[in-house]
């Protein structure tokens, strides 16, 4: 059968850009960096020694508007800002630049803000891992009973840096945070002793900055007939917006879509995780043929992002996010509230807000548009909604629900929290009605005490929990 892939040369794309990257230490060759005045261009290097920094030109010509600069939301999506950092701390990076402190200091410097920083939320490291033949398996998670993260240890970076990345822990150099495999083998063969399993997602950083092959090396296991309870294959990946040449005029792009479709022909469904977070990335000819390649493939995209105050806490931003991504076949997946990590202080917006947003947004929308749930909390039990607010018995209160749950039996259970207009995560919130602890609070507790051995976690949170329910 022939190829659904087109072999005709991209449309406006005559010849490939080259990728361009530029970090901390070549910043000063990005053509831009000219606008910036002499203490931007220091509050972004005091920034950069602690939390992740990288653009590439692509970004810079045609995301960011540089008249706009320092309040143009993509600037701020890439580029550090000094209040990301608390005071002290920043105070405490800037006079050891100041000072021209060797290396190993301002690494130990850093390494004791990153921290605070609250690494790795949510429990990944403790409770996330999965476990074969008596061994944790590295840059594997398995925290809900059908979905496996893989990270692939070739695409733990990115083609640039989200300042609010809640996995910017990949980035800083330190193996004691990171999640990298090197063995998509084991990952197979910890999937055929697990059918209850139906979905991979293959993340990072970034899966689509790896050549072809070396992704291939990852997929192909998931295509034999041992793993034919695999239904999907999900890559998350923020290429559509930074470097959407990945699907029309690198190197290797028709090698990426011949894969993606020979999976699609091999029953699987491939689902494309894009991580969109303002309009802006979809305006480009380049990113909406990207977008036209990876559909042809049989692959569908979906797109998902968190709320981000100073970039994105517009309803109208979002009403025209969803809008334009329908209008191109792109399904609109979640708003997610930015996680507990980083620089949340930074972008973090009141639940109660970001409600307000939510559906002010999704009011604007038809009803392909509506596809998109939240805003919700990546949180240690599982993924809760907030679906409103509403007075009960005289009392405000937030409507909450767990669309995915460490127990699945948790799932689509409504419980309510009192109403706290400034609370921005979970843990802020507190029982309505004068109940001590949410219905889940006891058995999670159990769940996390219960058991002081990583692999005893592991075996109490994918096999106990799982087998249990299912």
């Amino acid at each position: 059968m022939a190829s659904l892939v087109s072999t005709a040369p991209a449309s406006g794309t005559t010849s490939p850009e080259r990728f361009r990257v530029y970090t901390l230490h070549n910043l000063h060759k990005l053509p831009q960096v000219s606008l910036l005045s002499k203490q931007q261009r220091f509050e972004i290097k005091v920034v950069a020694n602690v939390l992740p920094f990288r653009v590439n030109q692509y970004v810079a010509d045609n995301l960011i508007d540089w008249n706009q600069i320092p309040d143009d939301p993509m600037f701020r999506l890439v580029f550090p800002q000094r209040k990301m950092l608390e005071a002290n701390d920043y105070d405490t990076m800037s006079e050891a630049l100041k000072r021209k402190l060797p290396k190993p200091e301002l690494l130990e410097r850093a390494k004791v803000i990153r921290t605070k920083l609250n690494p790795n939320p949510a429990d990944q490291m403790e409770l996330n891992i999965a476990e074969l033949d008596g061994k944790i398996l590295d840059g594997v998670q398995h925290k809900y009973v059908q979905t496996v993260l893989f990270f692939p240890a070739r695409g733990q970076v990115c083609h640039s840096y989200c300042t609010f990345c809640f996995r910017w822990t990949q980035f800083v150099g330190d193996r004691n945070l990171r999640f990298a495999s090197t063995s998509p083998d084991m990952l197979a063969r910890y999937l055929a002793q697990k059918p209850q399993v139906t979905d991979v997602l293959i993340t990072g950083g970034d899966p689509m900055v790896m050549q072809t092959h070396h992704l291939s090396y990852c997929i192909e296991p998931l295509l034999s007939p041992e793993l034919e309870h695999i239904q999907t294959i999900r890559i998350g990946t923020k290429s559509l917006s930074f470097w959407p040449h990945r699907y029309v005029n690198d190197s290797d792009a028709f090698d990426l879509l011949r894969l993606l479709e020979r999976c699609v022909r091999a029953g699987k469904h491939v689902a494309i995780m894009a991580h969109y977070n303002h309009w802006r990335e979809l305006d480009t000819p380049i990113a909406r043929e990207a977008i036209g390649k990876i559909r042809e493939t049989g692959a569908v995209i979906r797109a998902q992002g968190p709320l981000l105050r100073g970039i994105n806490d517009d309803s109208n931003v979002w009403s025209r996010l969803w809008e334009e991504q329908a209008r191109l076949g792109i399904i609109p997946y979640y708003m997610f509230v930015e996680r507990d990590t980083g620089a949340k202080a930074y972008f973090e917006v009141p639940l109660a807000r970001g409600w307000e947003i939510y559906r002010d947004a999704i009011k604007k929308v038809s009803g392909l548009g509506r596809t998109a749930r939240g805003p919700s909390m990546s949180t240690s039990p599982g993924k809760i909604e907030v679906q409103g607010v509403t007075e009960i018995k005289g009392e405000k209160v937030f409507v909450l629900r767990f669309i995915q749950g460490r127990n699945p039996d948790w799932i689509q259970r409504p419980f309510f929290a009192r109403y706290d207009k400034q609370a921005t995560w979970l843990d802020q919130l507190k029982p309505a009605f004068g109940e001590p602890k949410f219905f889940f609070e006891e058995e999670f507790e159990k769940l996390t005490e219960q058991f002081d051995h990583p692999t005893d976690r592991a075996r109490i949170s994918s096999l106990e929990l799982h087998s249990s329910n299912t």
